[in-house]
């Protein structure tokens, strides 16, 4: 089996997360989902994020869940393929129910990306990096120039 990782999120209303995750463009994932307990929404075909009721979430573990609106529990970083498809989902988090913008954008000029919270107060920051662009600028500047 390929690794692959499952982001464990609690939510206050899975149906409601499930449609603002596909407005994202995540896809659901019938297989590990339950209608009102759980919803698997497919990034990548490696990554998924289980959308779990907060009463779910629970049985997974001992410990108080965190409230994602009161305190910053994981910052999740999803990689795009351009600074508009950045601009595009932090627009459309903030249409469907989000928070765009809770820090100010980053432009480093090979690196860009802006940050929103969902429904729920997940933190979520979509990024697009210029791969060559900063393996040039991390490069140390040569001393003989």
């Amino acid at each position: 089996m390929r690794r692959t990782i499952f982001v464990n999120l609690p939510v206050a209303d899975v149906e409601k997360s499930t449609a603002f995750y596909r407005a994202l463009g995540f896809e659901r994932d019938p297989r590990f989902s339950a209608e009102g307990k759980a919803a698997a929404m497919v990034w990548s075909d490696t990554i998924s994020f289980m959308l779990l009721s907060r009463d779910f979430f629970a049985t997974f573990t001992p410990r108080p869940i965190a409230d994602a609106k009161a305190a910053t529990e994981v910052l999740l970083c999803l990689s795009l393929d351009s600074r508009e498809a950045v601009d595009s989902m932090t627009d459309t988090a903030a249409a469907q129910g989000g928070t765009a913008d809770i820090r100010d954008a980053q432009d480093m000029g090979f690196l860009y990306s802006r940050a929103f919270a969902d429904p729920d107060g997940h933190i979520f920051e979509p990024m697009f990096m210029d791969a060559e662009a900063a393996q040039a600028a991390m490069q140390p500047q040569n001393a003989d120039a």
